[in-house]
């Protein structure tokens, strides 16, 4: 379903929230701020919401850059009701990576597998690239012009999360590129695109190539130290740059677990399936065929020490023989 009219009638006469998914990229902050202009034409007033916080360089720019208000949860949780709308964007109920707000989730908008089903009065789940792209064929269809701010946005969120149109793009992308892209302020996107790297970056890609092991074209790299998940996810694209290597697996350590980033260019494994499989009863992942993210509570590894790096290389080598074995049947 993607009709705006639809999910506008099914916000009226309560509070609505648009939430992304906990540590919210571009994507889904283009997508969240696409949709909430939108859904203003329809009378729908709307607040954009999210748990964990802003942690890259890219993210913090866009909202300088649109002036964009997002406000955190525990900032707005003493006002929320359990009959307040909530609309899932770039992200699903149960996905492992949402936390569950007050309110009763009413709409789901996202471009992600589903690998925990979930019920709404309104879904829009689609694979594209993008989340963003979903958003600007909700503009193309419904003939409301984005403004140029909101074009720009919704482009951006579609270049950084198809890694400049080379990952997971569908023939939508490309059709909302085209829709898009005569919209837009270009020399904004221009100034987005580029400094996205700050100097605390380098020290998570130099312990990324220190520790990188090799197993049969699956390249495993350790960050030892907490780093934003937006930068885990560019760092286990860098690994799968290697000419060496066809899956890459990155593992960034922090205070409460290890979160965990996919990346895959061949098409016997899914990269968010591999996840699935291999966190299953231990962790939350999942994602797309070519990349995924996943996360192991402190909880669930073993005691501190390099055996646990040991550990999360074993599942994931356990799910991928599993894999072997299944095709091989």
């Amino acid at each position: 379903m993607n009709d705006i009219k639809t999910l506008a009638g099914l916000c009226q006469g309560s509070p609505v929230y648009i939430q992304t998914h906990d540590f919210p990229d571009p994507d889904a902050i283009a997508s969240a701020y696409g949709l909430q202009k939108l859904l203003a034409n329809y009378g729908v007033e709307s607040v954009l919401c999210y748990d964990g916080k802003i942690d890259k360089l890219s993210a913090s720019k866009m909202l300088d850059a649109f002036r964009i208000a997002m406000s955190s949860y525990k900032c707005l949780v003493e006002g929320m009701r359990e009959t307040d709308r909530i609309i899932c964007v770039d992200t699903q109920k149960h996905g492992g990576n949402v936390t569950d707000f007050v309110g009763e989730e009413i709409a789901c908008i996202d471009h992600h597998p589903t690998f925990v089903p979930a019920e709404y009065r309104y879904q829009d789940i689609r694979i594209t690239g993008a989340c963003a792209t979903l958003v600007a064929e909700y503009y193309a269809l419904s003939g409301i012009e984005p403004d140029k701010d909101t074009a720009t946005a919704l482009l951006y969120g579609m270049k950084m999360d198809t890694l400049q149109f080379t990952r997971g793009v569908t023939e939508l992308d490309i059709r909302m590129f085209g829709y898009l892209f005569p919209r837009c302020d270009q020399e904004k996107l221009s100034d987005l695109e580029r400094n996205n790297m700050e100097f605390n970056d380098l020290k998570a890609y130099g312990a990324a190539i220190e520790n990188i092991e090799l197993y049969d074209r699956v390249g495993f790299s350790t960050i030892p130290f907490p780093c934003p998940d937006a930068l885990v996810a560019v760092i286990s694209d860098f690994i799968l740059s290697l000419v060496e290597v066809e899956v890459a697996v990155v593992s960034s350590f922090r205070k409460n677990g290890v979160k965990l980033s996919v990346r895959s260019e061949i098409p016997e494994i899914h990269a968010g399936n591999l996840l699935h499989r291999a966190l299953q009863g231990i962790g939350d992942g999942g994602g797309h065929a070519s990349m995924g993210g996943g996360f192991i509570s402190k909880e669930r590894l073993p005691e501190p020490g390099r055996y646990q790096e040991d550990y999360i290389r074993n599942l994931f080598l356990d799910a991928l023989a599993e894999e072997g074995d299944r095709r091989k049947r």
